[in-house]
């Protein structure tokens, strides 16, 4: 994992909004020692999260979260990540918490978060959700219908495609998962933030299973199989036939936001039973993550990727510029 830091960014006193269930501190997790470790890549650092620079790369920009609640606890973390050198306005459309943006005034700067956990046209069967219809060819116009407002795209998905679901194509009934039967982007930059472990231990999320350890894991017991490691495997062949794609049309630049192996790590990062009141009889959630924790680190990758897209575009301008002369 590397060395520990001396502290966290922010603390849950601190001027941002943090998800009562990802609010560890607040209800009373007795431990801290999550709150210093920082992933450590190999052959490099990865640097500190620094709010005003990020401000400034992206000034005049919309970056947009598009996905499921682990793209909102990002979201979340960064607002907070930032507080230390702005503070936004609520200019949202809806009351709904799931499409939250913000404007960064001073710097013409817009985060818009858009609540869409299978990415894709859905309708649920029933109203508990036991059985949902996914359309593979449709977008969910939730996103997008308004993704062509952002200049960034980040993409988070994965933990919801593990429930019973019909597929359909052309409108035509071609498969099913969990069912009892036979078997538009558009903007410059669109990242995809592949899947974050769930870490339950001593059973699954229903019928038993906890996230109690401490520390991080070793390297040696760190490891992402089965459907896990499934559909992270499948979200980077996607990814990579997308790359080659918005190669071919040259309109849309995609990067990997890959914080998978750095999670994978962190069992000790989640809220478990301290995202809510010890009275309060819920499952333990091994599936968010803590704020402050080790979610901090996604969008301390997500400003290092940042700055050399940035780095790249001024060496692209330069060259244009040399040419003209």
């Amino acid at each position: 994992m590397g060395a520990k830091s001396k502290g966290p960014y922010y603390t849950n006193e601190t001027n941002c909004v943090i998800d009562d269930r990802q609010n560890c501190m607040k209800y009373g997790r007795p431990d801290s020692d999550f709150l210093h470790w920082r992933w450590k890549p190999n052959d490099c650092e990865l640097p500190l999260f620094d709010a005003t620079q990020f401000l400034q790369i992206v000034r005049g920009k919309t970056l947009s979260f598009v996905g499921d609640s682990l793209a909102r606890n990002q979201m979340q973390s960064l607002v907070c990540l930032l507080a230390t050198a702005a503070i936004p306005v609520d200019v949202s459309e809806t009351p709904d918490t799931r499409f939250r943006r913000w404007l960064y005034k001073d710097y013409n700067f817009t985060i818009m978060a858009l609540w869409s956990p299978l990415l894709i046209k859905s309708h649920e069967t029933d109203p508990c959700y036991t059985l949902m219809n996914l359309y593979l060819d449709k977008a969910d116009d939730v996103w997008a219908s308004q993704v062509d407002k952002a200049d960034i795209v980040i993409i988070s998905g994965g933990q919801w495609f593990f429930r019973p679901f019909l597929y359909y194509e052309n409108d035509q009934l071609i498969g099913c998962y969990l069912c009892n039967d036979k078997n538009k982007l558009k903007g410059r930059l669109v990242m995809l933030r592949p899947y974050s472990p769930s870490h339950f231990e001593n059973g699954e999320w229903n019928n038993g299973g906890n996230c109690n350890r401490t520390s991080p894991f070793k390297k040696e017991e760190m490891k992402l199989d089965g459907y896990e490691l499934k559909m992270y495997m499948t979200q980077l062949e996607e990814f990579k036939a997308a790359e080659r794609e918005g190669r071919k049309r040259g309109s849309v630049k995609f990067k990997l936001l890959d914080t998978t192996e750095a999670m994978v790590m962190r069992p000790d990062g989640h809220p478990s039973y301290y995202g809510h009141w010890p009275n309060e009889k819920q499952i333990p959630d091994c599936v968010h993550w803590c704020m402050p924790g080790p979610v901090d680190t996604w969008n301390e990758l997500l400003l290092a990727t940042l700055k050399m897209d940035y780095s790249e575009i001024e060496t692209e301008l330069c060259l244009i510029r040399k040419m003209k002369e």
